[in-house]
């Protein structure tokens, strides 16, 4: 078996014993959005010619995928600081680039199963929307960028409080400032140009404009292949860095 594989396959067995218990964490937050934005403006107001749950759908899922991606960071800290399987990993034949790859794997099964729960809330409110390839490309690259620096981050920290201090500081402000509820466009000019600097703004133009039926440009497309190639070079040097 390849080492990437085997630390792919450690993972599913981990995420196939806690799956009714995350996929019910999952869906918590995505339904209060729902249920709050959906009554209580979902039909009045309109947003690029669609209603304003349509447009958050799309949002929802780009938060979800790079949230769920990026979180394979915290089990890797709960297997480095206290069941020392990074320590077992050194002693294996396994290289730096395929324990990055069988990590970041992981990372984007719980994207990918986070995203269809969202697909599936927003069906149960009557949100039908185009999940073509062009979403299912933006979704994956989304949660590829964000699983490799998972990856990376994970071996920088340096206790699993330093993990919970990252997504304070990466997650939740990209969550509410990537275009996730409102359009970029709305916020200050001198705003904008600084938020197209986050990945979380590209996937979420692309599975928006992917979700409404229209082709999106290959601009997002290729800014996120290129941070994840970066990222994914990062967490190959992190992953060298904490085995020496």
């Amino acid at each position: 078996m390849p080492g990437w594989l085997a630390v792919y396959a450690r993972e599913l067995l981990i995420l196939r014993r806690r799956l009714s218990r995350l996929l019910t964490g999952w869906a918590v937050s995505p339904l209060l959005y729902l249920i709050a934005f959906g009554y209580a403006m979902g039909q009045t107001v309109i947003i690029q010619g669609h209603t304003y749950l349509e447009f958050l759908v799309p949002g929802l899922v780009a938060m979800a995928s790079m949230t769920q991606a990026f979180a394979i960071g915290s089990d890797i800290n709960i297997s480095r600081f206290y069941w020392h399987i990074f320590e077992e990993i050194q002693a294996a034949p396994v290289s730096s680039a395929s324990y990055v790859l069988g990590e970041t794997l992981a990372g984007l099964t719980r994207g990918l199963l986070a995203s269809g729960l969202i697909i599936l809330l927003g069906a149960l409110f009557g949100v039908v929307l185009s999940y073509n390839p062009s979403f299912w490309a933006a979704m994956l690259l989304n949660s590829f960028v964000f699983a490799t620096l998972a990856v990376a981050l994970a071996m920088l920290v340096e206790s699993h409080a330093d993990q919970a201090l990252l997504n304070s500081l990466i997650i939740t402000p990209m969550a509410f400032l990537g275009g996730t509820f409102f359009p970029v466009e709305h916020l200050p000019w001198w705003a904008q140009p600084l938020l197209q600097l986050l990945p979380l703004t590209h996937a979420t133009q692309a599975l928006r404009t992917a979700a409404f039926g229209q082709r999106p440009p290959l601009t997002p497309y290729l800014i996120l292949a290129a941070l994840g190639g970066l990222t994914f070079l990062f967490a190959v040097l992190t992953v060298r860095r904490a085995q020496d």
